[in-house]
């Protein structure tokens, strides 16, 4: 995919989904990175199941520390590795309260130092929520990254910084939600679904793809 072909694919995705967001349910900053936490080796849909219970009752690093590691999990019993995420989100909203007045840091040290956040937890807040120009490469966006030519490298970090490189500014603040959704229910990984794929035209791995079946033919 060269460089014309990419600002097309973005222009195609952003033509079928003006504003793109998470699909994460939330209503204020530390929602939204205690959902990210959760979500972790988990769906969406499960962790919206789970704070959908949860925020009614605790959604503030003074009530959801209040709840305790045990009281948490009765309400995050049904997400994957539930225990240690208890453990973390318990120590994150410790240090919230203690480090930064309660709130959500606007700043990718801050947030990487808090239990549970990594690199793509960081990017997600700081694109969702602060709205900078960042990629969280999750393995949705790895996966169209490498198959459709757009950003191909051997590690999430590689794909992120080829994306970083890649991707026209004019798309860059929008591009990690198009990129997800379209791996999460088109580019799926055994089978993608290049038949109702909007951007097929642009893609390496259809052009293989259809080259193949007419060598075959022929």
């Amino acid at each position: 995919m060269n460089q014309a072909q990419r600002r097309d694919f973005f222009e195609t995705l952003k033509n079928h989904n003006p504003a793109p967001t998470t699909e994460l349910n939330y209503s204020s900053p530390f929602e939204l990175l205690i959902a990210v936490i959760l979500s972790a080796q988990a769906t969406d849909v499960g962790v919206n199941k789970a704070t959908d219970k949860l925020y009614p009752v605790a959604n503030t690093p003074e009530t959801i520390l209040a709840l305790g590691v045990d009281g948490l999990k009765q309400y995050i019993k049904t997400i994957g590795l539930f225990n240690s995420k208890a453990e973390n989100v318990i120590k994150t909203c410790k240090m919230l309260i203690e480090q930064h007045n309660s709130q959500v840091p606007e700043d990718r040290e801050a947030l990487e130092a808090l239990p549970g956040v990594g690199r793509k937890t960081a990017n997600v807040i700081l694109n969702t929520v602060f709205k900078h120009p960042v990629i969280a490469v999750d393995t949705h966006i790895f996966r169209l990254s490498n198959r459709t030519g757009l950003a191909k490298g051997k590690t999430v970090k590689a794909v992120e910084d080829k994306l970083m490189k890649v991707v026209p500014k004019e798309y860059l603040l929008d591009a990690h939600h198009w990129l997800i959704l379209h791996g999460r229910y088109v580019c799926l990984a055994r089978k993608p679904k290049c038949e109702t794929c909007c951007v097929t035209q642009y893609c390496d791995f259809y052009r293989d793809q259809q080259r193949r079946q007419s060598s075959s033919v022929s």
